[in-house]
Order: C-alpha cells, then sequence, then structure tokens
C-alpha cells in the first residue's frame, strides 16, 4: 500500500526516562475529546479502563558474574520504549478487518477506526505485533491512535509528542523525519521485527539497544512502568 503522504513518529530512546508524560496526556486526551465525542449529553466521561494508546516500557536484561578473585562485575542495563500505533505502511490490522472498519487513510497515512463498521471482534488487535488496536468494552468498537489527526489539521503536534519533557518524541511527515534524523538505527527490543508490518517509526536506539525480535508476534520479554 503507498500513500501520497505518509505521517510517522520518531523516538530517540537515548532520552527517554520513562516518566511517562507521553502516555499520561494520551490517556487525559482519550476523556477529554474522545470519549465525550461519542456521548450525546455531552458529560465528561473518563478514559477507557485498560485502553492505552502509548505506552512506555522498561526493557532490561544483563547478568552479574563471580570472578576468581572473589568480586563481582556486571553487565546489567535498562532502558525505556514509549510505543504506540506505527501507522504501517502494510498494516496486518487493517488486512485482519472482516469489515473495512479499520482502514488507512489516503491523505495522510494514519491508521483509523470506522466505529460504526466495527463489530468488535478483535482480529486488528490479535493480529497486531503493538498491541496498537484496543478494546473499548463499554462500546464493544475498537479503538486506536489516530495520530491526533484534528490536531495535525491545526498544523500541530500529536499531544504524546508536545508533552515530553525531553522531546524524545517527533511526529511529522516521513520525508521530513528522515530529512531531520536520517534512518535511524534500526529497531530494537522490546519491538518485534519491522519486516513484518513495515511501520513508519524511526528509532534512535540506546546504547544498550537490544536487537529486536526478529520472528513473528507479539511485543515481547518487557514490563510496563
Amino acid at each position: 500500500m503507498t500513500q501520497s503522504t505518509q505521517y510517522g513518529f520518531y523516538v530517540d530512546s537515548t532520552k527517554c526516562s520513562g516518566c511517562k508524560a507521553c502516555h499520561v496526556s494520551c490517556k487525559d486526551r482519550q476523556s477529554n475529546e474522545i470519549r465525550n465525542n461519542s456521548n450525546p449529553e455531552g458529560n465528561a466521561l473518563p478514559a477507557l479502563e485498560g485502553v492505552t494508546w502509548r505506552r512506555v516500557y522498561e526493557y532490561g536484561g544483563g547478568e552479574w558474574t563471580k570472578g576468581n578473585n572473589g568480586c563481582f562485575e556486571q553487565n546489567v542495563f535498562a532502558y525505556y520504549m514509549s510505543i504506540g500505533c506505527n501507522h504501517c505502511s502494510e498494516p496486518v490490522c487493517v488486512k485482519a478487518c472482516p469489515t473495512g472498519a479499520m482502514h488507512k487513510r489516503r491523505e495522510d497515512g494514519l491508521v483509523h477506526v470506522a466505529s460504526e463498521l466495527c463489530i468488535g471482534c478483535e482480529s486488528c488487535a490479535r493480529a497486531c505485533p503493538y498491541d496498537a488496536p484496543q478494546i473499548d468494552r463499554e462500546r464493544k468498537v475498537m479503538t486506536k491512535c489516530d495520530g491526533c489527526f484534528e490536531r495535525i489539521a491545526e498544523g500541530r503536534k500529536p499531544v504524546c509528542v508536545e508533552s515530553c519533557p525531553l522531546r524524545a518524541l517527533d511526529f511529522d511527515t516521513m520525508d521530513n523525519l528522515r530529512a531531520k534524523y536520517g534512518d535511524g538505527d534500526g529497531h530494537i527490543a522490546p519491538l518485534p521485527s519491522p519486516g513484518i508490518t513495515s511501520p513508519n517509526l524511526i528509532i534512535k536506539a540506546n546504547r544498550n539497544g537490544q536487537p529486536a525480535s526478529g520472528g513473528e508476534g507479539k511485543i515481547l520479554n518487557l514490563s510496563e512502568v
């Protein structure tokens, strides 16, 4: 699938401190805008329980070894990764959707959900290796990061990008991101292999970054913080 314009994210994992400001601001948007739009009475509704479109994970590993002199040495590491929808060029969630509710917008390449077509079967969620589509169990429809499209139309950045105190996130057309950051360092754990969906995501790797998973499947070996 090709787009004349394709938006995507840049993540600098050398800057991410795991503060979760991006995570919290995204949840606030769910409450202030997304949920209110589905409420005809206009009353404020809480953010979707258990639904986190952008998540911050800690990935760690390493070991301690005892030397011949009885001293211990270690190569223990940990780093953070902010993960949302990558608005992939070959989105498996779109391919898995039986009704066409999950679709890729031609004007900007963002992957959206047409709620009126969604039957809540969760096929898209099972297919996505990034856990981007998540079910609203109250309304029985799928939800996901929509790239803050209404903010983009106003020339603004998504809330997750604007809320990051260390400017570890950026969002723009992929052409602009590559001009600014290059092609990045490749994907690192806990991300799956980019070959699965061709995600529109550029990563600057933490110095302790470990290889991304080479096989099919979900994000693995991580702890949410």
